[in-house]
């Protein structure tokens, strides 16, 4: 039988207090920012602090019969733990019984709430939001908002939101998936940094991560459809698209089929041409099919070979554990038979004849030495669409990681070429909504 945490009892520990009254953290007395369901598997964790709390019912007490992915889970432990000043090394305040579940190891001193003086129970401060969105706050108080929307085959597209400010637009990468890269030591200094001046918007594509797996049409058009569904859905008029790799090719088509709503386009690691596409010899098409071949023997197995061949190609100045978070997620987010599918129709992209039609001011940046898109693919984009800025970058990795030296440089030039669009665009500009709406679908100027 699970324990319910108490309403009106206050938790004391340190200089914390969980008030379950009042529903919010303090430290010294100020009242910190906590996510609601990080402070209910704080409330359930220090209710039952005399005894192990299962996974199992954890999962049941805080979130009831829905299905919830283990790294949901494990995000909401490791926010816990940081919201009251503990991590997964320390574990001062919340250990980990590995393999069953969790419990809280602090000295806890419980009062009622409701017996306190009234002066002796701080209230929520009236001169402070009491969900700060400040780019400046501290990462680990940065959150994402996931929603769902449907395009018009019946395929539901998962779409999440960060951030705070004018909206940045991110067309989905080859796999992804929305809660675990969140997490991610590969990809979340890029979530961060791109939440910290803008709302961003992403999704993950179908076939992936959240997104339906069952999709059946996985084309190219497919993906430039997604994206305009999830836009429409977000309730964006007007804003700048952020590509990555395949997502370039997408931000471009879509660039030309609604060129009144992209103000910029940031294209970063992109090619014209898929690497089948470009395939002109026996040896490169041999090249060219090796990884898609290899894709349905080693997909989400933890097989060190596949981890060290993966991270070669996308990361190779990657850590350990980089590797090890970048080949999970293989197993996270989708089956081999669907990553075969997506790699083959990234594969055969050919934005030859688009690439010239783009009119938004366009920032294309690519690394010296990346292994998984070749340098001159990067170079023979940004020379097909009209005006467009080139900037290379010392590196060898097709996701840039946060210690490497490229990646501060990346921010800086991202960043200043998004801000002449940020000042154009500030009496007239128009964030992502809190509540999603679905506005009329704009007749589109669909690329032939």
């Amino acid at each position: 039988m699970t324990t319910s945490a108490p309403v009106g009892v206050i938790y004391a520990f340190g200089d914390y207090e969980l008030d379950t009254r009042l529903h919010e953290l303090r430290r010294a007395g100020e009242r910190l920012h906590v996510e609601p369901q990080v402070f209910d598997v704080l409330a359930h964790l220090f209710a039952s602090r005399d005894r192990l709390v299962t996974k199992e019912e954890l999962l049941d007490r805080v979130w009831g019969h829905r299905y919830v992915a283990p790294t949901t889970l494990n995000s909401r432990i490791k926010h816990a733990r940081q919201a009251v000043g503990d991590d997964g090394s320390a574990q001062r305040v919340i250990k980990t019984v590995h393999g069953l579940g969790f419990r809280v190891v602090v000295h806890v001193i419980e009062r009622n709430a409701a017996e306190l003086p009234s002066d002796a129970v701080p209230h929520p401060r009236t001169d402070a939001p009491a969900h700060p969105r400040s780019s400046s706050a501290p990462a680990h108080l940065l959150s994402q908002s996931i929603r769902f929307c449907t395009a018009a085959d019946g395929v539901r597209i998962a779409y999440a939101t960060s951030g705070a400010g004018p909206p940045l637009v991110k067309p989905a990468n080859w796999i992804t998936h929305l809660e675990y890269d969140w997490e991610s030591p590969v990809w979340r200094h890029w979530l961060r940094e791109l939440s910290r001046d803008h709302t961003l918007l992403r999704y993950d594509e179908r076939g992936c991560g959240l997104s339906d797996h069952d999709a059946a049409d996985l084309s190219f058009k497919s993906w430039i459809d997604d994206l305009e569904t999830v836009i429409d859905a977000a309730g964006l008029d007007r804003f700048p698209l952020l590509g990555l790799s395949q997502g370039c090719a997408v931000a471009v088509a879509y660039a030309v089929r609604h060129p009144e709503r992209v103000s910029r386009l940031v294209l970063y690691g992109g090619y014209v041409k898929g690497v089948a596409a470009r395939a002109t010899t026996a040896a490169e098409r041999e090249e060219a099919e090796l990884l898609t071949r290899s894709l349905p023997s080693f997909w989400g197995r933890d097989n060190p070979a596949f981890r060290l061949f993966f991270a070669a190609r996308f990361v190779p100045e990657a850590t350990q554990e980089q590797m090890r978070w970048f080949s999970e997620l293989t197993r996270v987010t989708t089956t081999p038979e669907i990553a075969v599918k997506l790699r083959t129709t990234a594969s055969a992209i050919d934005i030859t004849d688009l690439a010239p039609l783009v009119r938004a001011p366009t920032l294309v940046v690519h690394g010296v030495g990346d292994s998984a898109v070749p340098f001159d693919q990067g170079r023979r984009l940004a020379a097909l669409i009209p005006g467009a800025r080139f900037v290379s970058l010392p590196s060898q990795n097709h996701i840039l990681l946060e210690d490497e030296p490229a990646w501060p440089r990346f921010l800086e030039e991202v960043r200043r070429f998004l801000a002449e669009d940020d000042a154009a665009a500030a009496p007239r500009r128009a964030s992502v909504t809190e509540a999603p709406r679905t506005p009329p679908r704009r007749p589109s100027r669909r690329p032939r």
